[in-house]
């Protein structure tokens, strides 16, 4: 234990999750987990080596057999009992995740009720994996089609949502009825290690849940390669990802890549300023953006380019920036120093291509991974931040002519994970939903995310959803039956 303290309950040292056990790794060997506001040094977490891995997949293995076996209305009681405790603890959960993330505890904590909202609603689609009857052409032929679980799946987190992206995975293996070895996130282990024991404390037998940290170029190949896996869930970097689908296509692995985005924001000329500025800076600036969906190339219409830019920099100057457990803040540090390295790049070249800093642009104090909310403008198509997931607090504004130029802009990356657009015409609204490139499109509003509808993208921003009715399908093999019956 360390002494980052909140009321009784400290920081952890985090644990492997094997076969029902929580345990050191077999090597003994651990790694420093480290608070990004202060550059400490908070806890440490196992470090699983190939004796750890092996011992998981073998438990994923017999887990599948037992889990597979269960009815879904019973696997459906024991995940919501988990969702209730998910509830009862996020006060210290959602306290862990903001001394290892950063990001201000009430942010934390509305992932963390979130995540519980997540299990309740794939709790209940376990009941509704329905198969179907298909009508045969002979009366003595029965022909049914039959929904199965795949396999042990293998999953793999990133550390920007510590709850959410292991969630989402787990929740629709388990609600298939499939055991998951999960591969959780180096810098911020401990919430989602907190996650997984509130499965373990409802009732998951042992071996269904196995959770394991390390180095990713070492635990990622041997469990994709392996057998046993049956499918894999990755969200993360696009390079990444491809080499992570590669692999898997050469195993005929099942994947679902949730992958990097670069969001387009369209701001059309009869767009309600005021609250377009206003719902797009709190979106901007969640989590230090550092959010696949965070907008960031903001598409404006000319003759409303300027009053658009000053309102939403005057948003984004009230940000409070600082420990993401004061009151107020609302902003916290990026996760480690080469996000604060990127980022501060990626501005730099911007403006050496022509932009205009309106505000922020540098570095807080020097101690923490804090920036400052920044706004760009007149931003050049050279610049890399033009082409590259910026992954930081930096909103990039660029006049445009026309829907049609607009259009094109959006769609001109290979990205099309998420899309903003507001404008008060039924008509351009229609044109924009007929014409972006993207997976999701939200007009208006902030639409993402919920726990029934679908969440991934298409293009370089992957394939497969993790939300709706539609990630279940991807953890469910079709069988089908065709019966001659017997006179």
């Amino acid at each position: 234990m360390t002494d980052q303290a909140y009321g009784n309950l400290q920081y952890p040292d985090v644990l492997l999750h094997i076969a029902g056990e929580w345990r050191q790794a077999r090597g003994g060997r651990t790694s420093p987990i480290l608070n990004p506001t202060t550059e400490e040094v908070i806890g440490h977490f196992a470090h699983a080596g190939t004796q750890d891995l092996d011992e998981a997949l073998a438990a994923a293995e017999k887990g599948f057999a037992q889990w597979s076996g269960i009815s879904a209305f019973e696997r459906s009681k024991i995940m919501r009992v988990a969702a209730g405790l998910l509830r009862e603890r996020v006060r210290h959960i959602a306290n862990w995740m903001t001394l290892e993330q950063g990001k201000p505890f009430a942010e934390a904590q509305a992932e963390t009720l979130a995540g519980a909202d997540l299990i309740e609603w794939f709790a209940e689609e376990a009941r509704r994996t329905y198969g179907r009857v298909i009508p045969a052409r002979a009366g003595s032929v029965r022909q049914l089609v039959l929904k199965e679980p795949v396999g042990p799946i293998a999953a793999f987190a990133p550390w920007n949502f510590p709850i959410n992206q292991v969630v989402r995975k787990v929740s629709a293996a388990l609600a298939a009825g499939c055991s998951i070895i999960v591969k959780g996130p180096e810098e911020t282990p401990a919430s989602p290690a907190e996650l997984i024991r509130c499965f373990v404390d409802a009732g998951v037998p042992a071996g269904v849940v196995n959770l394991v940290y390390g180095t990713s170029r070492e635990i990622s190949p041997y469990l994709i390669s392996h057998p046993v896996i049956k499918k894999i869930s990755f969200t993360g970097s696009t390079p990444v990802g491809k080499q992570l689908a590669a692999l898997a296509g050469t195993h005929m692995k099942r994947a679902t890549m949730e992958l990097g985005g670069h969001a387009p924001v369209m701001i059309l000329k009869d767009a309600d300023i005021e609250r377009a500025a206003s719902v797009m800076a709190f979106s901007k600036f969640r989590n230090a953006g550092q959010v696949c969906v965070s907008p960031t190339r903001f598409l404006v219409e000319e003759s409303v380019y300027d009053e658009f830019v000053s309102t939403f920099a005057d948003a984004a100057r009230k940000v409070k920036v600082g420990s993401g457990l004061e009151d107020g803040v609302t902003m916290g540090p990026l996760a480690n120093a080469r996000r604060m390295d990127a980022v501060e790049d990626l501005v730099q070249d911007a403006v050496q291509h022509g932009a205009e800093l309106v505000t922020g642009g540098k570095r807080i104090g020097n101690k923490g991974f804090f920036f400052e909310p920044t706004v760009l403008s007149r931003v050049s198509q050279d610049a890399r931040a033009m082409n590259e997931e910026p992954f930081g607090p930096v909103a990039l504004m660029v006049p445009m002519g026309s829907i049609d130029e607009i259009i094109v802009e959006a769609n001109r990356l290979s990205y099309g994970l998420a899309s903003y657009a507001f404008t008060r015409s039924a008509a351009s609204a229609a044109k924009l939903s007929d014409n972006v490139a993207a997976g999701m499109l939200s007009i208006n509003h902030l639409g993402l995310a919920l726990p029934e509808v679908p969440f991934g993208g298409i293009n370089d921003s992957g394939y497969g959803t993790e939300g709706g009715a539609d990630a279940l399908e991807s953890y469910l093999n079709t069988k089908f039956v065709s019966h001659l019956q017997a006179d």
